[in-house]
C-alpha cells in the first residue's frame, strides 16, 4: 500500500525572463494513480534538481501546464509490470512529482541493485546520472590517465565533486577546482581532495588558474563555459583535452549568450581536443561505473556529496537555491523516507 492517497505534481505555468521565480510553478493534486498492465506505480523518495532544468524552462524545453520531468529515485508501491515488485527501488525520469507511473525499460527506467552499505542518496548522485557523467567525461572523453593534471569548473557542484572523487581514484596528479564562494573553495581543498582551488570572482579565470597550476594542466572538465573555457584553453598544455559538460554561465541568458572564448584558435595551435559530453549516449557504462565505485562507497573511501532539501513543497526552493549556488555536491529533494 502507498503511504499517501494524494499525488502531487509540479507544472511550469509560464516561461522565465532571466532568473526563474517561484510564481512560474504550480502544484496540482490528484488521487494516486493505479498501474495499468505493463506499468508500475512508484512513490518517489528523492528528486533531482539539475542545472539543465533551467534550459528546459525556455522555449523548446518543458511544455507548459504538464508535469515536469527529472531524475527520481522511488519505491514501487503497486505493479503490473513483469520484474517489478512492491518494494523495489527504481530510478526514472518521471520526477518533480510525489508519485510516478513507469514502464520498465522505457526512458531510462531501471531497477536499482540493492548494494549493502550504500546509502540511498548515492543511487541518484554519484551512482546516478551525475556520477555517470563525471565517469564518462574522465574515462571516455578525456581518456584520463594516472599522473595527469586536471582542472574542474563549478567543482563544488554535483558533477564537479564527482569528477574530483573519481579522478583521485584514477590516480590524478594535481586537481584544481573553481567555485563561487570562499567557503566552497575551502571545502574543495579541505574535504573533497582538490590540491588547489580558487574563487572565480577574485579575478580573470585564466590568471587564477595559471597561479593554481603554474605548470599547466592536461585536461579540463567544463561545467561553466564562457570565461572558464577561455581560461582553461590558455593554461592547457599541448595535446590537452576538454570535456564540455555544461554551460552554467549562459543558462539565464539563452537569448543573449556570453561571448565565445577569444582564444579559440589556440585549440589549433596547441592541438587541443574539445568534445561535448552527453550522458545519454553512454548508458552501457552504468554497470562499469558501479563496479568501480560501489566497493569505495561500501568502505567509506567515497561518500555521496549531496545537499538535501526536505519536503516536496520545497522542490522549487531547492531548484532555485541550486541555481544560485546554494549547494555543495548534488542538490536533492527528499520527498519521503
Amino acid at each position: 500500500m502507498t503511504t499517501q492517497r494524494t499525488a502531487r505534481t509540479l507544472h511550469l505555468a509560464a516561461r522565465p525572463h532571466g532568473f526563474p521565480t517561484p510564481d512560474l510553478f504550480t502544484v496540482h493534486e490528484a488521487p494516486v494513480p493505479e498501474p495499468a498492465p505493463g506499468t508500475a506505480v512508484v512513490e518517489n523518495l528523492y528528486l533531482s534538481v539539475d542545472p539543465y532544468h533551467r534550459e528546459a524552462m525556455d522555449d523548446g524545453g518543458w511544455e507548459l501546464g504538464v508535469p515536469l520531468e527529472g531524475r527520481s529515485l522511488g519505491r514501487v508501491t503497486a505493479s503490473r509490470a513483469p520484474g517489478f515488485a512492491e518494494g523495489d527501488l527504481v530510478l526514472h525520469r518521471e520526477g518533480w512529482r510525489t508519485h510516478s507511473v513507469v514502464v520498465p525499460g522505457e526512458g531510462g527506467v531501471r531497477k536499482v541493485p540493492a548494494y549493502e552499505g550504500v546509502p540511498l542518496a548515492a543511487y541518484i548522485s554519484i551512482l546516478g546520472g551525475t556520477g555517470l557523467t563525471a565517469y564518462v567525461a574522465l574515462t571516455r572523453t578525456l581518456e584520463f590517465r594516472a599522473g595527469q593534471d586536471l582542472f574542474v569548473s563549478a567543482a563544488a557542484g554535483g558533477v564537479g565533486t564527482a569528477v574530483g572523487r573519481i579522478a583521485r581514484l584514477l590516480g590524478a596528479g594535481r586537481i584544481v577546482g573553481s567555485a563561487g564562494t570562499p567557503a566552497k573553495v575551502a571545502r574543495l581543498t579541505g574535504e573533497l581532495g582538490f590540491d588547489a582551488a580558487f574563487d572565480y570572482h577574485d579575478g580573470p579565470v585564466g590568471e587564477l588558474l595559471a597561479k593554481a597550476a603554474p605548470d599547466g594542466i592536461d585536461a579540463y572538465v567544463d561545467n561553466v563555459g564562457g570565461d572558464h573555457l577561455e581560461g582553461a584553453i590558455s593554461v592547457l598544455r599541448e595535446h590537452g583535452r576538454i570535456a564540455w559538460v555544461g554551460a552554467i554561465s549562459q543558462y539565464h541568458s539563452a537569448h543573449e549568450p556570453p561571448a565565445a572564448p577569444r582564444n579559440l584558435f589556440d585549440i589549433v595551435e596547441k592541438s587541443l581536443r574539445l568534445e561535448g559530453v552527453m550522458v545519454r549516449n553512454y548508458r552501457d557504462v552504468q554497470e562499469e561505473l558501479e563496479d568501480f565505485l560501489v566497493p569505495h562507497l561500501q568502505s567509506g573511501v567515497v561518500v555521496p556529496d549531496v545537499t538535501v532539501v526536505d519536503g516536496f513543497e520545497r522542490t522549487v526552493e531547492g531548484f532555485l537555491g541550486m541555481l544560485r549556488g546554494g549547494n555543495t555536491g548534488k542538490m536533492l529533494i527528499r520527498v519521503a523516507d
